[in-house]
């Protein structure tokens, strides 16, 4: 049976006004799952929920057989460095260093070995030896989601990932994050509002209307 990456059940959350409420949702090893919504809708709110960097008004999040809030802020850290890769639509590289160096600093951390095939899928294997400020934005993030890779992740939380970038490539990121959930039975939670991108998923809900519903 595969196992439950993350279970959330009745999340609320509201800022000056409710974001939604009565929020259930489960990913499994080897899943892929889109969050569609407008801009403005909660979904990037849901997903710092989910990932463990927003407390829920209500409800609970479990994320690896553990209740996340009920956590230290040391055994949360714990998790976040061991077990999850976050992808952001903003990169955040150290900008001043070359791309290797900011995967290795990556995969000390993480007490891994930077993976060369990783970076002739990404097809940034050339780039390795130039620095961050000298590369494309589409290189970029590139090097970031290499990076989140090279921490070999067991669930991958990916927030517009592919917004910056056109078509071609913004496939052949998706198509190395699904290889790499399939390889090593981890899952992935794609935010994104590009229907193209939700459909490669396994899955695809709609957060609307402060309800988010499986499409």
């Amino acid at each position: 049976m595969p196992k439950t990456l993350l279970k959330a059940e009745d999340i609320a959350h509201s800022f000056d006004y409710p974001l939604f409420s009565n929020i259930n949702f489960k990913i499994q090893e080897k899943e892929s799952i889109a969050i569609l919504g407008r801009s403005g809708s909660g979904k990037s709110t849901l997903l710092h929920i989910f990932s463990s960097f927003i407390r829920p008004n209500s409800g609970t999040v479990e994320l690896l057989d553990k209740d996340v809030y009920s956590l230290s802020e040391e055994d949360i850290e714990d998790i976040r460095r061991n077990k999850l890769g976050i992808v952001f639509q903003a990169h955040y590289l150290f900008k001043g260093m070359k791309a290797i160096e900011n995967l290795e600093i990556a995969a000390l951390l993480a007490n891994e070995k930077i993976d060369d095939s990783l970076l002739e899928r990404l097809e940034i294997k050339e780039l390795m030896e130039q620095k961050i400020g000298e590369l494309s934005g589409g290189q970029q993030q590139r090097v970031s989601i290499a990076r989140v890779l090279s921490k070999k992740p067991t669930l991958i939380f990916a927030d517009e990932p592919t917004g910056n970038l056109d078509k071609e490539t913004a496939e052949l990121v998706m198509k190395v994050l699904l290889e790499y959930i399939e390889q090593h039975h981890a899952g992935m939670i794609l935010v994104t509002h590009d229907e193209e991108m939700a459909k490669l998923c396994n899955k695809s809900y709609k957060l609307e209307n402060q309800i988010l519903e499986e499409l």
